[in-house]
C-alpha cells in the first residue's frame, strides 16, 4: 500500500505504473483498492489509462509514452507557479493540491492589496465533469455569507500561452490556520473550549445547508482555526465535493456514478459507503459527529490504519456496522490497560480534560472520561446512528443539544428517564 502523504502526483505515477502492468480485467480490483475513497486520484490515473486501453497494443511502450507526456503536462501546467502574474493576482507559492486543481498562495494589487487564495484547475484535468466539479465549488462558495465559511472573491480564466492557459480559476479568501484536532491539542483546549469550537462549525455548516449546499466532506483537515481577538475561531473550507439539494451549481453537466465513493473513509457516513445517491444533509451530521468524536477522544470512532488497510468492501462493510464505542468507553480502555486494569486494545489515544489538554497517565485519562460519560457520549452517539432517520435532523439540533450540556440543562439526546429529567 502506498504511503498516505506521499505527494499527488508521485501517488498518481505509482498507481498508474503499477496498473499499467496489469490484464486489462484486473485494473477495475486493483484502483478500488489502491484509490480507495480518493475520487479524484482515481480519475487522474484513469485519465492516464485511457489512451493505453484504447490501445492495448501500445501498453509496454505506449503506458511509457503516456507518462512522459503527462509529465510534460505537468510541467507546462506549473507554469503558473510563484512570479506568475493572474489579472491582478501574483502567484506567490503553491500551498496546497487536490486531484482537480492547485491553490496557490497570491498577493492582490487591485483595487486593494491584500493577501488571497488562488484555485486553479490542473493541466490535463479540464474534461466536462472536472470543470463542472471545480465550477460548482465556486458557485457554492459564493452562495453563503458566513464568518465561519472561506469567502469566494473573484474568478476567470488563466490568460493563454504557448504553453496552454485558458483554465478556470477562482480566488478565496486565504485562511491561516491548523487543523482543528490540531489547534486544540497545540494550545491545550480544555473541554469547554473545545466544545465552544465544535458549536463555530455546526453553525457554518448549518448556513451551507440553508442555502442548499451539503459539504460532504468535513474533517480536521477542512476546518481551519486561528486565533482572532484572543479567541479561537474556526473557518469550514473545501467544498470541493459539495452537493446542491435543489437548484444546480452549474449548467454544465455534474453526474457522480451511481455507488461511488465520494469522501473521506474516516468521516463517511453509511450512506455515503454504501454509494446512495440519496444523500441529505445528515450526512453532514455524521461527519459532525465523527469531529467531535476525535476533538474528545483523539481518535476517530473506526481506527483509521484498521479501516484503510480493509479491502473496499470490507471498508464499506465496518462503516455500515461497525458500531463505535462511546468516547468515554474510548478513553477509558487504554487508562485501563496501562494501570493493570481489566480493560483492552485502544491504543494511541490522547483525550481531554477541562483544564490542562491531554493527559498522558491513567488517573488523568479515567479522570477525562468522567467527564465526557453520560451527556456527551449519548450527543455523540445519536450525531453517529448508523440509520440517518435517529440522528439530529440538522447541524443546529446537534449544536443545541452540546450549548444545553454546557448549561447545564437536560439533553435531547439522553434515554428516556425520568429521574434523569428531574435531577
Amino acid at each position: 500500500m502506498l504511503p498516505m502523504n506521499m505527494p499527488a502526483w508521485d501517488r498518481v505515477k505509482a498507481i498508474f505504473a503499477e496498473a499499467s502492468a496489469l490484464a486489462p480485467d484486473a485494473v477495475a480490483p486493483f484502483l478500488d483498492a489502491a484509490c480507495v475513497g480518493d475520487v479524484a486520484l482515481r480519475r487522474e490515473v484513469e485519465a492516464l489509462l485511457a489512451p493505453q486501453q484504447a490501445a492495448p497494443q501500445l501498453a509496454t511502450g505506449g503506458a511509457a509514452r503516456e507518462l512522459a507526456q503527462a509529465s510534460t503536462l505537468r510541467t507546462a501546467a506549473l507554469a503558473e507557479g510563484a512570479g506568475s502574474i493572474i489579472g491582478p493576482y501574483k502567484l506567490l507559492q503553491l500551498i496546497g493540491e487536490g486531484g482537480f486543481g492547485s491553490v496557490f498562495l497570491a498577493e492582490q494589487s487591485q483595487p486593494v492589496r491584500r493577501r488571497v487564495a488562488v484555485k486553479i484547475i490542473k493541466l490535463g484535468m479540464d474534461t466536462k465533469q472536472v470543470i463542472a466539479r471545480f465550477e460548482a465549488e465556486r458557485q457554492a462558495l459564493a452562495l453563503m455569507d458566513h464568518p465561519h465559511i472561506a469567502r469566494v472573491l473573484d474568478g476567470g480564466a488563466t490568460p493563454l500561452t504557448s504553453a496552454g492557459g485558458g483554465r478556470p480559476y477562482f480566488v478565496m479568501e486565504y485562511v491561516v490556520g491548523d487543523a482543528i484536532t490540531k489547534f486544540a491539542d497545540a494550545h491545550k483546549l480544555s473541554l469547554a473550549e473545545r466544545l465552544d469550537l465544535f458549536q463555530q462549525v455546526c453553525s457554518a455548516v448549518q448556513h451551507a445547508h440553508t442555502k442548499g449546499i451539503i459539504h460532504r466532506d468535513l474533517k480536521p483537515g477542512n476546518v481551519l482555526v486561528s486565533m482572532v481577538d484572543g479567541k479561537p475561531f474556526a473557518k469550514v473550507i473545501d467544498f470541493g465535493i459539495a452537493k446542491a439539494t435543489a437548484q444546480p451549481l452549474t449548467e454544465k453537466t455534474l453526474f457522480t456514478e451511481h455507488r461511488q465513493l465520494i469522501g473521506t473513509p474516516e468521516y463517511m457516513s453509511p450512506e455515503q459507503a454504501e454509494g446512495s445517491v440519496d444523500i441529505d444533509t445528515r450526512t453532514d451530521v455524521y461527519a459532525l459527529g465523527v469531529l467531535l468524536y476525535e476533538l474528545l477522544t483523539g481518535t476517530t470512532p473506526i481506527d483509521s490504519d484498521r479501516l484503510r488497510s480493509a479491502a473496499f468492501d470490507e471498508m464499506r462493510r465496518m462503516i455500515r456496522e461497525d458500531e463505535p464505542l462511546p468516547p468515554s468507553v474510548k478513553l477509558r480502555k487504554p487508562a485501563l490497560v496501562e494501570a493493570g486494569g481489566a480493560g483492552s486494545g485502544g491504543t494511541g489515544v490522547s483525550p481531554v480534560t477541562s483544564r490542562r489538554g491531554r493527559p498522558s497517565n491513567p488517573a488523568q485519562l479515567l479522570a477525562a472520561s468522567k467527564l465526557i460519560a453520560g451527556e456527551l457520549d449519548w450527543i455523540v452517539l445519536k450525531a453517529l446512528e448508523k440509520e440517518r432517520a435517529r440522528r439530529y435532523e440538522t447541524p443546529s439540533a446537534l449544536a443545541d443539544d452540546v450549548r444545553r450540556h454546557l448549561a447545564g440543562e437536560a439533553v435531547v439526546a439522553a434515554p428516556v428517564s425520568r429521574a434523569y429529567r428531574v435531577r
